[in-house]
C-alpha cells in the first residue's frame, strides 16, 4: 500500500497547496511563497480540513422553531460603544476593531472586559503583552477584574484549549496579526495565518453563546492590515480614530462602524483619553466649537451635521491663499478633498468667485471627519468668507446640501438641527428654503431660508454677489 504523504507545500499568500515545491504559485502568481506544511487530514466525506470532534451530520432547523432569545444583545457597559454597535454586543457575533498604534485599542478592550453586562466569564487573549503588563494597565485604569481570565499566547491550538476549559461568553483577542497555527504553515502575520485563525475563532463563537472582539492593526493608508476577506468574515468592523483639539490636547477618540450587520453605520462614538482610560463625551460642543466673543474671524462657519441619531455642531475653517507654482490645490483631510473641489467649483460658477488661482486649506475643529452632505453649505460659506475676507455673523449655524446647479437641496431632520443649535446658543440658522420639518412659527430672523447659494450669500453679507472687490461684499475678480 502506498504510504500517505504527511506534508504538502502551501502558498503563504493565497493558501494554494501543491504536492511538490514550485518556484511560483500557479494560483496567485507569487514567487517563493510555497512553504512545506503538514498535510491537512481528510475526513470520511472526502473534504479536506481539520475535522471538528464530536460533530455529526448537519441538520436544518425550521425558522419558526428557532428561539428568538439567541439573537439578544448584551450591554458593553460603555454607552458610546453600544451606540455604534446598534444597542449592544450581539451574541454569536464577531467584531473587528482597527486603529493606529497607540490609539487605545487595548485600553478599549480591557474596559469592555471589565464593564460588559454579563455574568459569564471573560477571556482576554494577548499575543503582544505579558500578563504582568496587562495587570499594570488594569491597575492604572482601576479595573479589578475578578471574572476576567488572561491568556498570553498567539498559538491557535493553545487558545482553543483555553476556550474549552474557560467557556467564556466574551472573548477579546489582541491582535489578529499575532495569531498562528501549526496547520497554516508559516509564522504569524501572514495572510493565510490570519484568515485561518480568525475563521476558527469565529466558528467557535458562532457555535456557542459567546461574542468575539478581534483587534487588528492598520496600514499607512488607514485600512485594516491583512486580507480583505477578514472584514467579510466578521459581522462588524469598527475603526478607532484620534483627533486633535485645543480643548483636550489631542486626546479625543472617535469610534466608527464601516460595516454592521446588526445596526447602522452612521453612528459615531466619541471619547476622550485620560489617566483612567477612555471616557465617553457627553457635551460635544466643547470638542468641536471654539467659544469666541463677538463675530467670527473670516473663513469660519458653524455647520450642523448629523452623525447617526444625534446632531453635532462643528466649526469648519477655510483658508484661501495664492497658488504656488500657478496650479491650485486643495488640502483637506477631515472633509473629502473631492467634495471641497466640487463646492469651490459651484462658487466659482454661480458667484463669479475666482478660486482657480488659489490654494484652499480646509480644517474641522476637534479633528472629526465629516461625511454628511449637510455640511456643504457651511463649507461653501467658509470658503467664500476666506476668499473675500468678510466674516460670517456670530450666533449663526448652517446646514444644507449644495448641488452643482447652485441650488440648496432639502435635508432630513431639520427640526432636530434647529433645536440642537438653539440649545448650544446659536439663535440664527441658515438652511434650505423647502426643508422637511422646517418650523413654520419661528421668531423673525431666527431661520434664514435660502433657495440657492447666491441668495444665501446675499442674506448673510447684505450685498449682491459680484458687486465689487474684497472687503466690499462681493467676490474678487
Amino acid at each position: 500500500m502506498k504510504k500517505q504523504k504527511t506534508f504538502v507545500y502551501k502558498c503563504s499568500a493565497c493558501g494554494h497547496e501543491e504536492p511538490k515545491w514550485l518556484g511560483r504559485c500557479p494560483e496567485c502568481g507569487e514567487w517563493n511563497t510555497l512553504i512545506e506544511t503538514a498535510a491537512s487530514r481528510v475526513n470520511g466525506s472526502g473534504f479536506s480540513g481539520v475535522a471538528r470532534q464530536g460533530k455529526g451530520v448537519p441538520e436544518s432547523i425550521p425558522l419558526s422553531s428557532i428561539d428568538p432569545q439567541e439573537g439578544v444583545r448584551m450591554g458593553s457597559g460603555i454607552p458610546e460603544l453600544d451606540r455604534v454597535l446598534g444597542g449592544g454586543i450581539m451574541k454569536r457575533s464577531a467584531i473587528l476593531v482597527g486603529g493606529e498604534p497607540g490609539i487605545g485599542k487595548s485600553t478599549l478592550l480591557l474596559q469592555i472586559a471589565a464593564a460588559a453586562d454579563t455574568r459569564g466569564r471573560v477571556l482576554y487573549i494577548s499575543g503582544e503583552e505579558s500578563a504582568g503588563q496587562i495587570r499594570m494597565r488594569a491597575d492604572r485604569l482601576d479595573i479589578r477584574g475578578e471574572r476576567i481570565e488572561i491568556g498570553c499566547s498567539g498559538r491557535l491550538e493553545d487558545i482553543e484549549t483555553l476556550l474549552e476549559s474557560v467557556k467564556p461568553v466574551l472573548i477579546l483577542v489582541d491582535s489578529a496579526q499575532t495569531l498562528f497555527s501549526d496547520q497554516a504553515g508559516a509564522g504569524p502575520g501572514t495572510l493565510n495565518q490570519m484568515k485561518y485563525c480568525a475563521w476558527e475563532l469565529i466558528s467557535w463563537v458562532k457555535e456557542r453563546d459567546a461574542a468575539l472582539f478581534l483587534v487588528a492593526h492598520v496600514t499607512k493608508e488607514g485600512l485594516i492590515s491583512g486580507p480583505k476577506t477578514l472584514e467579510h468574515m466578521v459581522d462588524t468592523v469598527l475603526y478607532f480614530e484620534g483627533g486633535a483639539s485645543e480643548a483636550n490636547d489631542g486626546d479625543s477618540r472617535f469610534l466608527r462602524a464601516s460595516k454592521n450587520r446588526f445596526g447602522s453605520v452612521d453612528e459615531i462614538g466619541i471619547f476622550t483619553m485620560g489617566e483612567k482610560g477612555l471616557a465617553p463625551v457627553e457635551d460635544t460642543s466643547r470638542l468641536f466649537l471654539v467659544r469666541r466673543e463677538g463675530d467670527l474671524p473670516p473663513g469660519v462657519a458653524i455647520a450642523a451635521v448629523l452623525e447617526g441619531s444625534r446632531t453635532l455642531l462643528v466649526e469648519i475653517q477655510a483658508l484661501a491663499v495664492p497658488a504656488k507654482g500657478g496650479m491650485s490645490r486643495v488640502f483637506s483631510d477631515r472633509i473629502d478633498s473631492a467634495r471641497v473641489s466640487r463646492v469651490a467649483a459651484s462658487l466659482e460658477k454661480h458667484l463669479g468667485l475666482r478660486l482657480s488661482d488659489q490654494d484652499i486649506y480646509i480644517n474641522v475643529a476637534g479633528g472629526i471627519r465629516i461625511n454628511e452632505v449637510g455640511a456643504e453649505l457651511a463649507l461653501g460659506c467658509a470658503i467664500y468668507s476666506a476668499r473675500t475676507g468678510l466674516a460670517l455673523p456670530g450666533g449663526l449655524a448652517i446646514a444644507g446640501e449644495l448641488s452643482l446647479t447652485g441650488e440648496i437641496r432639502p435635508l432630513r431632520r431639520m427640526a432636530g438641527r434647529l433645536r440642537s443649535a438653539r440649545g448650544l446658543g446659536f439663535p440664527r440658522f441658515l438652511g434650505p428654503a423647502a426643508s422637511e420639518g422646517q418650523p413654520e412659527s419661528t421668531e423673525k430672523g431666527a431661520f434664514i431660508p435660502a433657495a440657492d447659494i447666491r441668495s444665501a450669500v446675499r442674506s448673510l453679507f447684505k450685498a449682491p454677489p459680484g458687486a465689487g472687490g474684497e472687503k466690499t461684499g462681493g467676490p474678487p475678480r
